[in-house]
């Protein structure tokens, strides 16, 4: 696998996270509101690891692996594991469904929190650049 496949990858993800510094509101809806305060951090750490990778890439292929890996973990206990089992670490599912309460959703269940379409798409992004890094991975210590 080639490097700019990953930093394709990255750079999509980098843009798709970016929505969330700056949000994106379609009226009273929005897809993500602006949470820089929230997520900066994340933000920047993210960056920071594709700028690794583009720049010192022996390094920042392993950093981009484990900050997205860290990452997902963290995603999908903030959102998918409400959806599997109802209850999470971080509030009530009560208090998850009005927080998201105004985003856009693809599908919506009384009493059952399905993730929103910036979430959704988030969590894909994310497992895409573990899985197009754990191949370039591989695919560099072969050439080797």
């Amino acid at each position: 696998m080639k490097k700019k496949y990953c930093i394709i990858t990255q750079l999509v993800l980098l843009f798709w996270f970016f929505l969330d510094m700056t949000g994106v509101y379609f009226g009273e809806r929005y897809l993500v509101t602006r949470s820089y305060k929230d997520d900066g951090l994340f933000f920047l750490i993210y960056l920071f690891t594709v700028l690794l990778f583009i720049f010192r890439e022996k390094a920042g292929k392993w950093v981009v692996l484990v900050w997205t890996s860290i990452w997902f973990a963290i995603q999908f206990l903030c959102h998918e594991w409400y959806t599997i089992f109802g209850k999470g670490f971080m509030g009530t599912l009560e208090g998850k469904e009005k927080f998201f309460s105004g985003s856009l959703f693809w599908l919506k269940i009384e009493g059952r929190y399905i993730p929103d379409i910036y979430h959704t798409i988030l969590h894909i992004l994310i497992l895409t650049v573990i899985a197009t890094s754990i191949r370039y991975i591989r695919f560099s210590k072969k050439e080797n």
